[in-house]
């Protein structure tokens, strides 16, 4: 085993066995048979012959080259089912993601605050507003589009995509989450007086 982190490169090539001897999900199949045909021969089947190992020796030689070059030819349908299988696969994963996407409608008025996505260091730290508005959706397209204005009546120079659509929060839950906070303290207040 790794004694120290130094000689990881000689457990390297067993991982990468490993890796490549292993059934894959997505597409049912291990890398090692899609890329050759076959299974491959672990190093215990060598010392420890397994039913595969005994049948190919005692295969003669001819024999065993028509066997090779028949899964050979066998190997673009290995390959196609495993492609579908990994369509099918993307399309499971597809379902349950969408089955956890609650979508977002927004209707011209409603008050949104917009998320700054903005990757470079701020001297503020971690004080960096993370939103910026409010603005008003002036118009609402059927993809999921909007036109942003700020409260002014000033329009933005560009539409919001449906990819930044998620990237866009109603303003009435953070105000009505405030307000809540504004009671507690005056009922807190209320009752100290």
């Amino acid at each position: 085993m790794v004694v120290t982190y130094k000689d990881w490169h000689e457990m390297l090539p067993f991982a990468l066995h490993g890796y490549r001897t292993s059934v894959r999900t997505s597409t049912g199949a291990t890398p090692f048979s899609l890329v050759y045909g076959m299974e491959a021969v672990l190093p215990v089947e060598v010392e420890i012959p397994s039913m595969r190992v005994l049948m190919e020796t005692e295969l003669a030689e001819a024999e065993w080259c028509q066997n090779r070059y028949d899964q050979l030819n066998l190997i673009e349908e290995k390959r196609m089912a495993a492609l579908c299988h990994g369509q099918l696969y993307q399309r499971r994963m597809k379902q349950a993601f969408d089955r956890k996407v609650r979508p977002r409608e927004f209707r011209e008025g409603d008050l949104v605050l917009k998320k700054i996505l903005s990757f470079q260091p701020d001297s503020r730290g971690k004080w960096t507003p993370n939103y910026e508005g409010p603005y008003v959706v002036k118009r609402a397209f059927s993809g999921g589009a909007m036109t942003l204005a700020t409260m002014d009546g000033d329009e933005l120079p560009r539409p919001a995509s449906p990819t930044q659509s998620t990237s866009i929060d109603r303003i009435f839950l953070a105000y009505s989450i405030l307000d809540c906070r504004f009671k507690v303290v005056r009922e807190n207040s209320d009752h100290c007086v």
